[in-house]
């Protein structure tokens, strides 16, 4: 009994953590897109995008995976950085290569998705994350304090308008 006693606080600190981490990538994912989408107008990046769109299920599933791996050394760098003191250059690096990186990641899943998709077992595991993450979602935004916090921006919008 102790121990569901301890486990429910920490279920419910790490769903909320997690929420947080999607809900910044959410609100990310859609402006980084378009400026990538923008950058990818640039003749030499046409090309190289058009050659990811073609690419088959696996090499695509590699494409779309190696940016995260190559993050994986900078992070590192922002860790030794903060370890030695510069607290804030290494901050300034991890929201850095968060930007960019999922700015990368959401233009390589836009161009390599229906390659994606046609796995099997991809599509199936798309289909259970896109799932779960609706339902996190739904919990964080039927909570009370997100709905005063939208109720406040909405408030601000209004005196905002009101104002101009």
């Amino acid at each position: 009994m102790f121990i569901k006693a301890l486990i429910a606080p920490l279920r419910w600190l790490v769903r909320l953590l997690l929420a947080l981490a999607i809900l910044f990538e959410e609100w990310g994912w859609a402006p980084l897109l378009r400026a990538m989408a923008a950058l990818g107008r640039l003749p030499l990046l046409q090309q190289i995008e058009a050659g990811i769109a073609r690419l088959r299920p696996y090499p695509a599933l590699l494409v779309f995976l190696l940016p995260s791996l190559l993050l994986i050394p900078v992070k590192l760098v922002a860790l030794w950085l903060i370890g030695r003191g510069e607290a804030l250059l290494g901050l300034a690096v991890i929201v850095v290569a968060k930007l960019l990186g999922t700015a990368v990641l959401a233009r390589l899943f836009h161009l390599t998705e229906p390659a994606l998709q046609s796995l099997p077992w991809f599509a199936r595991l798309y289909a259970r994350w896109t799932a779960w993450k609706g339902g996190l979602l739904a919990w964080v935004r039927a909570s009370p304090v997100w709905r005063s916090a939208r109720a406040f921006k909405l408030r601000l919008r209004r005196i905002w308008r009101a104002g101009t």
